[in-house]
């Protein structure tokens, strides 16, 4: 380990005007963090949309301290440091343009196993946990990890379940390890480490749980897995956010709908509704559509399909054969084959998504199931 490299890039991230996106540019053009350290200030002019101005805390001897207390107290405490640009980040993490340049993890995280992101609201109720048991019964088989955030209600559960049915799970902070929010939750944390799971956070050690810091979490939560599943939420939760940014890095988004009078319902369904997420039917059906192995039991759904042959009407046999024809045909190139306008073709796909026959992508894209 070049312990220099870390050194350098945790006094670079500390700097006033460097957030992740300038860290990557600046170790892209000189590098290295130990270079851009040295360099940036003086050939700043080779940084393309980089002015003096956000260079001007480069090489401040007061970042210099900050890193070596960090990185002090992170070998006293067993904490790791990973950096991006040395590809030590999850690799589907390091896709994202926006990704944190350095992650602080306690724990082991396997980057090659499959990942899910589970989260909701703090305000879980029975129908949330209910779905959330389910789920981890019906996949007891099934080799994967989860990821959600450590908070109360929905992300508790999902790492309380984890643990039970032994499945590796990660908790992403959304402040640094001198700090364990909430509290109620520090047992919690001792179990995922002691089960193989992992704790991880973007946030140097004495970065306290501050309000803008959970949305900034909710990133990562949503780029180091290939699909998330939000529980239930309200409208403007958390959760929201979270499903947004998976929508942004291209990763599929599932939400359990539920009862338009519901409070922490109505944030999954206005996902379902503007297209942000694939509308679960079935914890069958989720688990197919997440490619994880079918269950050996059969298990009781929450949304029982029937097994009758379905009679598709004209429209939606037109649709369906079109869709199965044409794997993943956006909503335009649909319309213009069927010659049948948008907003005609738009509540045909609802039912036959509701019928279990057709799956919608983010960008209106459409499969045949």
């Amino acid at each position: 380990m070049n312990s220099e490299e870390y050194f350098y890039a945790i006094a670079l991230r500390e700097c006033s005007q460097i957030g992740d996106i300038h860290f990557h540019k600046l170790v892209r053009t000189f590098g290295s963090a130990q270079e851009a350290w040295k360099r940036a200030k003086k050939e700043h002019k080779k940084l393309e949309g980089i002015g003096q101005r956000t260079v001007s805390d480069i090489g401040n001897e007061s970042h210099l301290k900050f890193a070596e207390e960090e990185l002090n107290f992170c070998e006293k405490n067993n904490i790791q440091i990973r950096l991006k640009h040395l590809k030590e980040t999850p690799s589907l993490l390091n896709e994202c343009n926006d990704a944190p340049a350095i992650l602080y993890q306690k724990g082991n995280i396997e980057d090659i196993q499959s990942k899910i992101s589970i989260v909701g609201t703090r305000n879980m109720t029975a129908y949330g946990k209910h779905f959330i048991e389910d789920f981890f019964q019906a996949t007891q088989s099934s080799e994967y990890i989860t990821v959600s955030g450590l908070a109360l209600g929905v992300d508790k559960e999902v790492h309380e379940q984890s643990v039970l049915h032994q499945k590796p799970t990660i908790a992403v902070l959304a402040h640094g390890f001198q700090y364990l929010y909430p509290t109620k939750n520090r047992k919690l944390s001792e179990k995922i480490l002691h089960e193989g799971g992992a704790l991880i956070t973007e946030f140097s050690s004495s970065r306290k749980p501050d309000r803008e810091n959970f949305i900034q979490r909710n990133r990562i939560v949503a780029g180091i897995s290939p699909a998330t599943i939000v529980v239930e939420t309200g409208f403007g939760g958390g959760s929201v956010s979270t499903a947004a940014f998976a929508n942004d890095y291209n990763r599929d988004v599932f939400a359990l709908p539920g009862k338009i009078m519901d409070s922490y319902s109505q944030g999954c369904n206005q996902l379902i509704f503007h297209n942000k997420a694939t509308a679960i039917s079935t914890v069958k059906d989720l688990i197919e559509l997440l490619g994880l192995n079918a269950p050996k039991e059969k298990i009781e759904e929450l949304f029982p399909h029937s097994e009758t042959i379905i009679q598709l009407s004209n429209n939606q046999h037109l649709i369906y054969q079109s869709i199965q024809y044409y794997p993943q045909i956006s909503l335009d190139d649909l319309a213009q084959r069927i010659d049948l306008p948008t907003h005609k073709i738009l509540p045909i796909i609802l039912e036959l998504e509701l019928l279990g026959k057709v799956k919608s992508f983010s960008g209106r894209q459409f499969i045949a199931i």
